[in-house]
């Protein structure tokens, strides 16, 4: 945009947006105010539109623009322009926020939280606010949001105020508390009747004891912290008001968590809290959900809070265990929903009791676990007139798996066999016991079925007998959870080979029905990999299922599933067996790609159509034997019993590859095949490499699929190592980067990650394998510096390929200095780092001030760590230049870092013995800037 346009015109877009239903014009409306935004024009546009006040949607955008320039593009104004913007908001909030909308406040106020915060020179900003819009009620509304999103805004990733002003600005509020609270209690007093008001109160509270700044004793000694718990107890309160309570005092226990600190407060919040029992109960019995809600989650930051003193002191003063009893109530919600917010809580309670290993505490807790196991069996149950199968992929089939992995956490404390025993009871013991009870029971049964000591001799046969005699007229809900059940007692069942044939057959039966056979394949995958050995004299009937594998009902994930099920049954085989094997299992898979490459059908996703199922299951069958702990033992010289049918299979991929190579996801799945076909037998792969790096290469000339660079690392991996390889894999590196390097060009990195990650990937293979190889190549230093340009590419995988790469680079000139090779690959380093040492260094500090998250940072440290050892005196130089080309100062005037902490970073940096000093400096300087 290369000149202002004028309000008119901006008004009418803006109504054109809203209004007119031609939904082209809506779109090129909205392409047209974005590009207003984004420009330098929006702050006098938004400032003018705001004056004006025309209309709702007019003073919505205006108000909206001005926070988001703010929040994102406040480095376009001068300082000169600042104290301006801050009178202009202060008089637009003072003309608007009378009558205006709830919306309109809130982006007024965000404007003017983040004005404030990033503007060194308004101090105080809280007591300023206050002075100006306290003394009128009208005017409530809005300084409330101000002061409630004030403090929110502090910790503002976008707003990067950095430590320094962070600490700054904390100070000031912590000043202002005071102020703050007699506002909320003189609010509380005189609009005791406006929930509106009441709401804000309550979250504005929340908000500042977020921040840490509130004193606890001053807050626990006055009013202001009974008016959330009336509220709560209050059956009539509005929801609006009852949730903004409840959020209130979740803040204030996730605060006094700290209870040296918070000791008044503590105490006067679990009080509070205990007595919400009662209203709880009433919001059960008026069926309140919401409110009900609102309660679980306050019992349950309460029982976050105290945890440590539950362990130290359990059942005295704030350890008293009266909170478990809260949250078990809760879980005995009808609802489900309810119980789950408990969920982190017990997973740390028992995570804690672990970890302490005390048979005291174990013995104290037991009960608990024990109803809380109880209740979670009861949610687990489906309504009585659900039909067929538990549905997979609705909300409360999520809840179930969520129960199953928290029963499996915490049964340790009770007992598996205690509770696989009481549930068995429970049904066997219990006339007439309705479908639905029994499928849940059987459903926590098979949660713990893998922790059971596979010598049980007295409850598991009866469960086992019973679910193999389930009638044919049993609820198939009941049938499909017996199969589960049957999968999960697979290494019980490989200690007693005598059930293995009844379960064999039972499982056979599951196959053959439309609606269990796909359950019935996950268990008999189970089988497979528990019972290797029992299961060899059946592998002619288990190829008989997977050459029948198309006529049954059971899905891609469990036909691949069973196929490693099976392939695990081949790697128990002597090796002329296991050749035999996988020929079969591999041929069918392979006659599968083969008809549909001739038979030139469209390809339907998830059909039979569709290459990726049958890719999918050669990938399955392979992937097997390229672990240590199930790959077959080969001894030097020796033939690897996969070889001849990776050769057998290989034109099978080749031409699926060349058929579909412009459809990525067939292209992808076909590489990964490949990759575990190559993996499986290793160097003996030898025969496919030419053909295959050539059709990878010119595949990759017309498609720039990524999956090429990562099944070419992999082939670097295997053959980098051998002389005879070396220039035929460099000359894939050099076809690979060229049209690389053009999409990047055109494309731009960050919509890219996926090759940025890949090619990486393969250069530091080239490093880790040959690396005087890839340190002679033409390319080296296009290489190297695109791996700069993408330091500061903040996906996390492909970020990480480059610094891997970044630091292998860096290592190698250091790595092996025994070797006949070492000086050469030191030179070679020597005369890159001379001209890219520098820069490395400075994208590198640009990377973590500007870019990277923290969890990031620790493969930053890597690099930075290997350059030291590489050449400590200079990198000292070219970290000195980095640190001194950082900004000094925020756009608001706040100092970023000082000349000490620069100081005290650099040293830190350049004196560091250990990688792990070099992360905790980066994660702690890229917080002056953040």
């Amino acid at each position: 945009m290369d000149s202002a346009p004028s309000t008119e015109t901006v008004v009418q877009a803006i109504q054109t947006l809203y209004h007119n239903p031609d939904p082209a014009c809506k779109e090129r409306a909205s392409a047209w105010l974005g590009e207003l935004q984004r420009s330098v024009f929006a702050w006098e546009v938004a400032d003018q539109l705001l004056r004006n006040g025309q209309d709702l949607e007019t003073s919505y955008f205006a108000a909206q623009t001005m926070r988001t320039k703010i929040q994102y593009a406040f480095h376009e104004l001068p300082q000169s322009a600042h104290q301006s913007l801050k009178e202009s908001l202060l008089n637009h909030a003072q003309n608007l926020v009378s009558n205006a909308s709830p919306v309109i406040i809130t982006q007024l106020a965000l404007a003017l939280a983040d004005l404030a915060l990033q503007v060194a020179g308004w101090k105080c900003p809280a007591k300023e606010l206050i002075e100006k819009f306290g003394n009128t009620v009208g005017n409530l509304p809005f300084l409330l949001e101000v002061l409630t999103v004030l403090p929110e805004e502090v910790n503002s990733r976008s707003l990067r105020l950095g430590a320094n002003r962070r600490g700054e600005v904390i100070e000031e509020l912590a000043e202002s508390c005071d102020l703050v609270i007699q506002l909320l209690i003189a609010c509380t007093q005189s609009c005791a009747a406006d929930s509106r008001v009441q709401a804000k109160v309550y979250r504005c509270l929340g908000s500042w004891f977020n921040l840490g700044v509130i004193q606890g004793e001053a807050v626990a000694t006055s009013q202001l912290l009974n008016a959330p718990f009336q509220a709560m107890h209050n059956p009539d309160t509005v929801s609006s008001v009852h949730e903004a309570a409840c959020d209130c005092i979740c803040s204030a226990l996730y605060v006094a968590e700290d209870i040296t600190r918070y000791e008044s407060l503590a105490n006067c919040l679990f009080q509070g809290v205990i007595s919400l029992s009662e209203p709880y109960h009433v919001s059960v019995a008026q069926e309140d959900i919401d409110k009900s809600l609102n309660y679980c989650r306050v019992f349950t930051e309460l029982a976050e809070s105290f945890l440590e003193l539950m362990m130290a002191a359990p059942g005295q003063g704030l350890g008293d265990l009266r909170i478990l009893d809260l949250l078990l109530a809760c879980v005995g919600h009808c609802q489900y929903e309810v119980a789950e917010i408990t969920f982190n809580f017990w997973y740390r309670l028992s995570e804690v009791l672990y970890k302490r290993d005390s048979t005291n505490l174990n013995t104290i807790f037991k009960p608990y676990f024990q109803r809380l196991i109880n209740s979670l069996s009861t949610h687990c149950q489906m309504d009585e007139d659900h039909e067929g199968i538990p549905d997979e992929t609705d909300d409360f089939a999520d809840f179930r798996i969520r129960v199953s992995e928290l029963i499996k956490d915490v049964v340790f404390i009770v007992g598996s066999i205690n509770v696989f025993t009481q549930l068995f009871r429970n049904l066997a013991e219990t006339p007439n016991t309705t479908w639905d009870v029994t499928e849940a029971h059987m459903y926590v049964m098979s949660a713990v079925a893998k922790n059971l000591m596979p010598d049980e001799g007295e409850v598991v046969p009866q469960v086992l007998q019973a679910v193999l005699n389930l009638p044919q007229d049993a609820h198939i809900a009941v049938r499909y959870t017996g199969t589960q059940l049957v999968g999960e007692l697979c290494e019980w069942i490989d200690r007693h080979p005598d059930t293995l044939d009844s379960v064999l057959n039972f499982l056979l039966a599951g196959l053959q029905h439309p609606k269990l056979g796909s359950v019935s394949a996950t268990s008999l995958q189970n089988i497979c990999a528990a019972c290797r050995e029992q299961m060899a004299r059946h592998f002619k009937g288990l190829l008989q299922i997977v050459e029948a594998l198309d006529n049954l009902h059971i899905s891609n994930e469990a036909a691949v599933g069973l196929l490693k099920g099976i392939s695990l049954i081949l790697t128990k085989m002597p090796h002329d067996q296991l050749a035999v094997g996988l020929r079969a299992l591999c041929q069918i898979q392979a006659n599968r790609l083969s008809q549909l490459i001739v038979q030139n059908e469209s390809v339907k996703e998830g059909t039979k159509t569709d290459p990726t199922i049958f890719l999918d299951r050669l990938a399955s069958i392979f992937s097997l034997f390229q672990y240590r702990h199930t790959a077959p033992e080969v001894q030097n010289g020796q033939i690897h019993p996969c070889q001849q049918v990776v050769q057998e299979v290989w034109p099978v991929l080749s031409d699926t590859c060349n058929k579909y190579q412009a459809d990525i996801r067939i292209v992808e799945r076909c590489c990964r095949c490949i990759r575990f076909a190559v993996r499986c037998v290793g160097k003996q792969s030898a025969g496919l490499l030419q053909p295959l790096v050539t059709q990878m290469v010119n595949v990759y000339q017309v498609h720039q699929h990524s999956c090429f660079l990562y099944l070419g690392s992999i082939l670097v991996d295997e053959y980098g190592m051998e002389e005879g390889c070396r220039t035929g894999l460099l000359d894939m590196l050099k076809a690979f980067c060229g049209p690389t390097f053009q999409l990047l060009k055109t494309g731009g990195l960050r919509n890219h990650p996926d090759t940025i990650d890949d090619l990486f990937r393969l250069c530091a293979r080239f490093v880790q394998r040959c690396p005087l190889v890839i340190l002679h190549s033409e390319m080296i230093d296009a290489i190297l510096e695109c791996a700069m340009a993408a330091s500061t590419l903040d996906h996390r995988d492909a970020n990480a390929s480059v610094m891997k790469f970044l630091r292998d680079l860096v290592h190698t000139a250091i790595a092996n200095d025994c070797d006949e090779d070492y000086q050469v690959r030191r030179d070679m380093v020597d005369k890159l780092m001379v001209v890219r040492g520098p820069q490395l260094t400075q994208s590198l500090m640009s990377a973590t001030v500007f870019y990277l998250p923290s969890y990031m940072l620790p493969d930053v440290a890597d690099v930075v760590f290997e350059l030291m050892r590489y050449n400590r005196a200079s990198f000292c130089v070219w970290l000195e230049h980095a640190l001194k080309a950082l900004p000094t100062e925020t756009t608001g005037g706040a100092v970023n870092a000082t000349h000490k902490q620069l100081t005290d970073f650099h040293k830190q940096i350049t004196s560091a013995e250990e990688v792990k000093t070099v992360s905790s400096a980066l994660r702690d300087f890229s917080r002056l800037y953040r």
